[in-house]
């Protein structure tokens, strides 16, 4: 779990709460983003503002594809940091999202796309990607469809492995592709009710009726409070994710 809090990051700027003031590395939270690694492949799902700290932090030095689950600036606005991985490897980078995240990312980046092509701009290979089976690199990815408000959005299960961000609302038919992962992971956005994303009783309701071995929250606000608080709140089996949080399969 390269990033496990919400758009504005915890601690947010200028926010003097107990969370945002905590000294528990595991209160500080970079924008959500999850690296999923299969063999020698790497999968990275997101790249929000805090991208280039991520990969620094975390050491990674290739990624082979790209999943983006939809075109807000929290989860794609670090695309332009790819160029380091371009650079490293001499190659464009792979990257799979709806069209409409497509076009939102043509219009954002419209330099990458220009006719006329300025020396060391990222490099990247928009692919297709709609609910439902793709293979990427010979992996099986499960794209499921949810709704953040009414924004359709996309989770993915890689195996026993499910991630879904920034999502209020799953349609009946769409869990039914969540079932038998053995590892959710579920964003959990405060402990009140909110427009489009899941509460933390919202997000628990959900991971009762899968019944992973284990789930982990992410995309958690300051208002979900400190991470050593949440451990203790939560139900057996439901954990509050956290930054550099390693799930082995």
């Amino acid at each position: 779990m390269l990033g496990t809090g919400t758009s504005l990051g915890v601690p947010i700027i200028g926010c003097e709460c107990a969370v945002c003031n905590s000294k528990d590395p595991r209160d500080n939270r970079l924008r959500s983003s999850a690296l999923v690694e299969w063999q020698d492949q790497v999968f990275l799902i997101d790249a929000g503002p805090d991208f280039r700290q991520q990969m620094l932090r975390t050491g990674v030095r290739k990624i082979d594809a790209i999943l983006l689950t939809h075109e807000h600036k929290d989860h794609v606005s670090g695309l332009d940091d790819i160029r380091a991985l371009n650079f490293l490897h001499r190659k464009a980078i792979d990257i799979y999202a709806e069209k409409r995240v497509q076009d939102s990312i043509r219009k954002d980046f419209a330099y990458v796309f220009s006719v006329i092509q300025y020396p060391g701009i990222p490099q990247m290979n928009l692919h297709h990607l709609s609910p439902g089976s793709i293979e990427i690199n010979g992996l099986e990815i499960i794209a499921i469809r949810a709704l953040h408000y009414k924004l359709p959005i996309l989770g993915f299960r890689f195996g026993d492995f499910t991630y879904i961000s920034d999502a209020n609302y799953i349609p009946r038919e769409e869990m039914a592709k969540i079932y038998g992962s053995k590892i959710l992971v579920i964003n959990a956005l405060r402990w009140e009710a909110h427009l489009s994303h899941n509460s933390i009783p919202e997000a628990v309701k959900i991971v009762q009726e899968i019944c992973p071995e284990k789930a982990y929250l992410t995309h958690l606000s300051h208002q979900a409070g400190k991470y050593e608080d949440l451990i203790r709140e939560l139900p057996e089996g439901i954990e509050p994710g956290y930054d550099t949080l390693s799930i082995n399969l």
